[in-house]
């Protein structure tokens, strides 16, 4: 799983019009991480993620989890960002 992150993670753009073909996957694989996303990123409240909408939501992930910015998400990263998650949202 953690390779995935850092898999989107290093394959997405961040330009503005610029969206990662896999940024749904993430949250199509953590159950926890797709309802926080749905919540706070699914604009026209269909109960789906769009890629557009995918987008914001793992760029805001990867800021929240790569806690020494080191351009990686390890395991214990991981698991303390999802801590942060549930505590905040």
């Amino acid at each position: 799983m953690i390779s995935l992150v850092i898999g989107l993670m290093a394959q997405a753009t961040f330009a503005s019009a610029t969206v990662n073909p896999h940024a749904n996957e993430l949250f199509d694989r953590d159950a926890d991480l797709k309802a926080w996303a749905l919540r706070l990123y699914d604009r026209n409240h269909d109960g789906w993620l769009t890629l557009y909408e995918a987008q914001p939501a793992l760029n805001q992930f990867r800021d929240i989890a790569d806690s020494d910015r080191d351009g990686r998400v390890t395991t214990y990263e991981y698991a303390r960002a999802k801590e942060f998650i549930a505590a905040r949202w």
